[in-house]
């Protein structure tokens, strides 16, 4: 059992990847192994609709990560994808190459379907729950099922976040216990 981590900041070691560790530390408990991308702060391109991912589920720009991701989750049991909070959104680098890995793997037949998702936010002060809702439609619309935790998952920017920790952890268990629920 592997599943993806997706760090959608620009900041390798930065909240966002603290907060990913701990989900990854909490579904390596459940024994439940997981690999992670970080996007890195090179430029990203946005979708162009093209529609050339329609024939082969990979998208015609391969210098950005797009296609190393689709191919990661292909072969994973499904993505914890994280994002830090900019102007009560997700960071737009994230989503534009999200917006490339989730059409290109619907054009091509539902690549994801049944992996179950999840996403995690981090965040100075507002937005995480915008955030959330925009990493989760790309799993809702592609037939995944999203894990929960026990409240929002997000964690501050604080550097003292107890109880985001705990949602993180409790997430950790819960998407590592859906992983193996939905093995294929």
């Amino acid at each position: 059992m592997k599943v993806l981590v997706v760090n959608g900041s620009p900041h390798k070691s930065g909240t966002t990847g603290k907060a990913l560790s701990i989900v990854e530390a909490a579904m390596a408990e459940a024994g439940v192994e997981s690999e992670c991308i970080w996007i890195g702060a090179r430029p990203v391109r946005g979708c162009i609709a093209c529609e050339k991912c329609s024939d082969t589920g990979r998208c015609v720009f391969c210098d950005d990560g797009a296609n190393e991701i689709i191919e990661a989750l292909l072969a994973a049991d499904g993505p914890v994808v994280g994002t830090p909070v900019y102007f009560a959104g997700a960071n737009g680098a994230l989503l534009a190459l999200l917006d490339r890995v989730f059409y290109a793997a619907s054009v091509h037949g539902r690549l994801f379907a049944g992996k179950p998702a999840a996403a995690v936010a981090t965040l100075w002060r507002a937005g995480s729950t915008s955030a959330l809702d925009e990493l989760n439609r790309y799993f809702a619309f592609s037939g995944m099922p999203v894990a929960s935790s026990t409240y929002w998952n997000l964690m501050l920017n604080s550097g003292e976040d107890a109880f985001g920790e705990d949602v993180l952890r409790h997430l950790g268990r819960n998407m590592a216990e859906l992983a193996k629920a939905t093995a294929r």
